[in-house]
């Protein structure tokens, strides 16, 4: 397994890979999603791409619109990222309001490279179902079913 963060260079030619799209982690709000499932998938041959940005061990505050340079550095790295992977899976953690990830469910709901895990009390799990059945997005119903949908990918 290979995991790529935020801003680094996604290289994934010849390799399955996938993008952790999601809940951002934060100690007080969220589980700490991507931490499990780049430990469950530690053993396979896949490329992870996190867009989570650290530094240092703390995430970098990349969303002050003041600092055009550096939000847009983001953006377009997880856009370009979004493009090149494989799959993408998505946690809705219900700690979290996660409007960037609600963003990405509609830009990639009808690639067909999306799974969605929603938590039951995420404050938007309606409207998810619904888009999600409309264009025949894959729902699992925790973590170790999404993990289990990519070691699927990967046989």
């Amino acid at each position: 397994m290979r995991v790529i963060t935020a801003i680094d260079k996604v290289e994934v030619a010849g390799e399955f890979s996938v993008f952790l799209a999601g809940s951002v982690q934060s100690a007080d709000v969220t589980e700490k999603w991507r931490t499990r499932v780049i430990k469950k998938l530690s053993d396979e041959k896949v490329t992870l791409i996190d867009p989570v940005w650290v530094h240092n061990g703390a995430n970098l505050d990349y969303n002050d619109t003041r600092d055009t340079t550096k939000i847009n550095k983001q953006v377009g790295w997880e856009l370009d990222a979004l493009e090149r992977v494989d799959m993408v899976i998505m946690y809705l953690d219900e700690a979290s309001k996660s409007p960037i990830s609600l963003l990405e469910l509609g830009l990639y709901a009808q690639s067909g490279k999306l799974v969605v895990c929603c938590a039951d009390g995420f404050w938007r799990k309606g409207n998810v179902d619904v888009v999600c059945e409309r264009y025949g997005v894959a729902q699992v119903a925790d973590l170790d079913e999404l993990v289990s949908v990519v070691k699927k990918k990967l046989k």
